[in-house]
């Protein structure tokens, strides 16, 4: 049976957490990556990277055992004392690699949760959001644009996540100067919409905050159409 290799580094990989870090920096991981090997990130955010940095060395190596284990359970290999062996093995280092992993994503939390409440704090003005302003704020921070249907004229907001988000919401969310679209791209080719920096702290104070509203049940996809109800 061939040796195990050992795990290739990786410059990042994908973590739970970079959604969180990416709305509310207004940058995406590698940009963030970028500026701190360029050391021009103040003390806070350099010190959230070199934490992320640490937490995409710990999830390769969960990934890494982790396709190792499938390997060996796949048939590939004849089932003898040998198997198993490198089975239990493998196991134990992904656990051990999980517990890593774990413990990284811990300091990550640690040096994130700051930097959302200050900015949270720092929002000019902010408003408490509606039920349905946070789940649009929330779904266009998944990527998110506008269309006018060619025949109709009609416009609305599709998110990636397949979310349909009317137009006059929109509307209401630019004018609190939450998003803003990219009219650079023709509205019937689809303009991006994007949070801006108030909009990202808007949404994290209000998810922060206790809710007293009960989610409304409806279909996957489909704008609520009434207002959540009071418990």
């Amino acid at each position: 049976m061939p040796p195990e290799p050992a795990p290739t580094p990786a410059r990042r990989a994908l973590s739970p957490l970079d959604h969180r870090i990416e709305a509310v920096t207004g940058h995406d991981i590698d940009t963030l990556w970028s500026h701190r090997d360029r050391s021009i990130l103040d003390e806070p955010h350099a010190h959230l990277v070199d934490r992320h940095r640490e937490l995409a060395k710990a999830q390769t190596g969960v990934t890494f055992y982790l396709r190792l284990l499938n390997r060996l359970s796949n048939g590939e290999f004849d089932v003898d004392h040998a198997l198993l062996t490198r089975i239990d093995r493998t196991v134990d280092q992904l656990e051990e690699a999980t517990g890593a992993r774990d413990a990284a994503a811990r300091k990550v939390l640690a040096a994130l949760e700051p930097i959302e409440a200050a900015t949270a704090a720092s929002a000019p003005g902010a408003q408490p959001l509606s039920t349905d302003g946070q789940a649009a704020l929330l779904a266009i921070a998944g990527g998110a644009k506008l269309y006018e249907h060619l025949l109709t004229g009609r416009m609305s907001v599709t998110a990636a996540s397949g979310t349909r988000i009317p137009h006059a919401e929109l509307q209401h969310l630019e004018e609190a100067g939450l998003v803003v679209r990219d009219t650079g791209h023709p509205v019937h080719a689809g303009q991006p919409v994007a949070l801006t920096d108030a909009g990202r702290a808007a949404l994290y104070a209000a998810r922060r905050a206790p809710s007293t509203l009960a989610p409304v049940p409806g279909r996957p996809g489909v704008w609520p159409a009434t207002p959540a109800q009071r418990r």
